[in-house]
């Protein structure tokens, strides 16, 4: 009996201090069906294109959340995608196998994050020029190797989950998607599940919280750092491999476009957590699908205050969260074990 009294007591605190996003959800979620109602085609393509164009953002921010919960600041994550993106857009050239191309991107994502890590970790550089280097030498790389004229073998196409994708509204959105878009999903509840409710995750935190108190239980802070640094990098990969074999099926420069750096912003307005990140990516992402609607509709605006409003709303994220949000303690300081 005490047990589900305290149950029903920790059910009722948390919906007092969530109150607020409780109620804009069911907002929301009035919204979308009254839209859906009025106009079911127009409701549908603007909210399947928000799940796409949120899939490159969210893997973005889930790189930057396992870097920074483990203590490094990670502004390289435009770099990694976009070096990540050339690579699997040759892979796919070359090989003509996508799931080759996949693993190329990965792969390419996890070399920057090992180069990130031997300098923040290794030699304890500033980490917000060490990101800087990782930008500029994924630019060089790209445009130095860039060959206009070169044809991919094809990209990912959707995959229907069966009757799923049958459910008005909701299958056309959440169940007839390209495989990344399905694995960006996944990931963001396994690494939610893996960094709140495990032992590798409670090590990450207090890797990234207070890494004198965890050397001093054990945990290796070098290690920590530099496994979880690499496997953002391949999770950064994984955004530029979706640009390239599942959003547009080409290579251009700079294709990634800001999206790394929106991604940085999308990390603190969802306070450092893959859910809450998830949700702002999907905000973000609904900005692009409107801005692409809006095109379209052939709205009376000028086209550049339309292609703006991502931006805008990235201004209005960090003016207003930033100051609000607690990000980790030891987030950009370089370890020196002591003795």
């Amino acid at each position: 009996m005490e047990l589900t009294a305290k149950r029903q007591a920790e059910s009722s605190n948390w919906f007092i201090k969530n109150r607020w996003w409780v109620l804009i959800g069911l907002i929301l979620i009035g919204s979308v069906i009254y839209a859906y109602a009025t106009n079911a085609v127009v409701t549908t393509a603007v909210l399947a294109s928000t799940l796409r164009q949120s899939t490159p953002l969210i893997l973005g921010a889930l790189c930057g959340v396992l870097g920074e919960r483990s203590g490094v600041i990670n502004i390289g994550i435009e770099g990694q995608m976009l070096l990540a993106a050339f690579v699997a857009f040759l892979a796919n050239v070359y090989t003509g196998n996508l799931l080759v191309a996949t693993l190329a991107g990965l792969l390419a994502g996890g070399v920057m994050g090992l180069l990130l890590a031997f300098m923040s970790v290794t030699l304890k550089m500033d980490q917000i020029i060490g990101g800087t280097v990782i930008n500029i030498l994924a630019v060089g790389l790209t445009g130095y190797f860039y060959v206009s004229g070169l044809t991919t073998k094809g990209k990912f196409q959707p995959i229907p989950l069966g009757p799923l994708a049958d459910i008005p509204l909701l299958g056309p959105v959440l169940f007839r998607n390209p495989p990344i878009t399905y694995l960006a999903i996944i990931l963001v509840f396994v690494l939610h599940y893996v960094l709140f409710y495990t032992r590798w995750g409670l090590r990450t935190r207090a890797v990234g919280e207070h890494p004198s108190a965890a050397d001093t239980v054990g945990i290796n802070v070098f290690r920590t750092r530099y496994i979880n640094v690499i496997i953002a990098g391949a999770i950064a990969g994984l955004g530029g491999a979706f640009l390239t074999l599942e959003g547009v099926g080409s290579f251009e420069r700079l294709m990634t476009n800001g999206r790394g750096f929106l991604a940085l912003a999308i990390m603190i307005f969802g306070k450092w957590t893959p859910l809450g990140s998830w949700g702002a990516a999907l905000l973000f992402g609904f900005t692009y699908a409107m801005q692409t609607q809006l095109q379209f509709s052939g709205v009376n605006l000028p086209p550049q205050f339309i292609g703006s409003l991502p931006y805008i709303l990235t201004i209005l994220v960090l003016a207003g969260f930033v100051g609000r949000s607690r990000a980790p303690a030891a987030e950009g300081i370089p370890y020196e074990k002591e003795g």
